[in-house]
């Protein structure tokens, strides 16, 4: 098949490119290869495969996207402005390229109907995970008042104040749109079914959990976790960690990842649904971040600044079940021997650790508490 991955030179896409690529499909890129994930002036990454075809231009382009649609078989929609911070405060900006820039591509679509489009979309949508109470009854979580992060009470607890236990997150969940970010990765899961559905796209929605691995933008204080952690490392920072860094997420390679994409455009049974991608394990933010810095050699203690982000959750990873019984993804890497791999690749990178500026600008609109 002759696939289009939109965002295609970037961490996630690159990788997928190359899993496709194994497989046998032809790839082109369409990617505007942003300052802000590449750096200023940068051209083709050295990473991308030499058997992708670039096309620099902006899913906002309709000509740019008409142009790269030709000949296509199926689309992997991948191009987004990624932060959930930052997204709280250049609201036109993530709108313009999350919503805007799938509407533009949905209405080329709709010209040139592909036969399989797979949009990328986040856990962050649930805002809160599932719960449990202290009586064994199933609930969601609700978002955290700002008295209690104010008092710095970060569990969430029922009506007896008893903590509620986090459970893995199923498909099922309600949406609790806490961010910016979060709104628009719904908007662009949503909007992808709803014209796939319309118009006969089969179409399938990837909620990516913690992606982690190389090839990430490691000077984008607004990129993954892990990616900040080296960044601060690297620097001989110790990782800031929000709240108390015991909120637990789940942590999945990015060479998982790029097999469960590679499952989604093979199943068939898998046409409109959305599906977990995730590890199906749950970390602490303080545990990964230890666990980073003993296996690169600086064991720093986490700066743990008792603060809380606007937009950000309490507890929210995995349950895989439905991918693991529909597209018959198996997660294989373990956490700890990705973050060798991705050790290894750090050796020989340069990261501009923006951390501490992108505190600032957070903390300079009240956006952290």
């Amino acid at each position: 098949m002759q696939i289009l991955i939109t965002g295609g030179a970037g961490f996630i896409g690159s990788h997928v490119a190359d899993e496709l690529l194994r497989h046998g499909h032809r790839v082109r890129a369409l990617d505007n290869l942003s300052p802000q994930v590449h750096g200023p002036g940068s051209g083709r990454p050295h990473y991308l495969n030499e058997d992708v075809e670039l096309v620099e231009g902006d899913v906002r382009d309709r000509l740019a996207v008409r142009l790269a649609l030709a000949g296509v078989d199926a689309v992997y929609h991948f191009a987004s402005a990624v932060g959930v911070g930052q997204s709280m405060y250049e609201i036109d900006h993530y709108t313009s390229v999350n919503n805007g820039g799938t509407a533009v591509l949905l209405q080329e679509l709709i010209e040139r109907p592909v036969e399989r489009l797979i949009v990328a979309s986040s856990m962050s949508l649930y805002g809160e995970g599932l719960y449990r109470t202290a009586g064994g009854a199933i609930r969601e979580g609700r978002e955290r008042s700002l008295e209690e992060l104010k008092r710095g009470e970060w569990e969430l607890r029922d009506e007896d104040h008893e903590a509620l236990v986090p459970l893995p997150t199923p498909e099922w969940k309600s949406p609790s749109l806490s961010s910016i970010y979060a709104l628009s990765k719904f908007d662009q899961e949503r909007m992808c079914l709803m014209i796939g559905r319309a118009y006969g796209i089969a179409t399938i929605a990837l909620r990516f959990f913690n992606v982690f691995g190389t090839r990430q933008a490691l000077s984008n204080p607004y990129t993954g976790v892990l990616a900040i952690f080296a960044s601060r490392l690297l620097n001989n920072n110790a990782p800031l960690i929000f709240e108390d860094g015991l909120q637990r997420r789940d942590f999945v390679s990015v060479h998982d990842v790029a097999r469960a994409c590679r499952l989604a455009l093979d199943v068939p049974g898998a046409a409109g649904q959305a599906f977990n991608i995730g590890s199906g394990h749950a970390y602490t933010i303080r545990e990964v971040a230890g666990l980073l810095g003993a296996i690169l050699g600086r064991p720093t203690e986490p700066d743990v600044c008792g603060k809380y982000r606007v937009g950000d959750t309490r507890h929210c990873f995995a349950d895989i079940t439905r991918a693991v019984e529909v597209l018959g993804y198996e997660p294989s890497i373990a956490l700890e021997d990705g973050l060798v791999e991705l050790a290894a690749w750090l050796q020989d990178q340069a990261a501009v650790d923006r951390v501490a500026q992108a505190s600032r600008e957070l903390a300079s609109r009240g956006l952290t508490v």
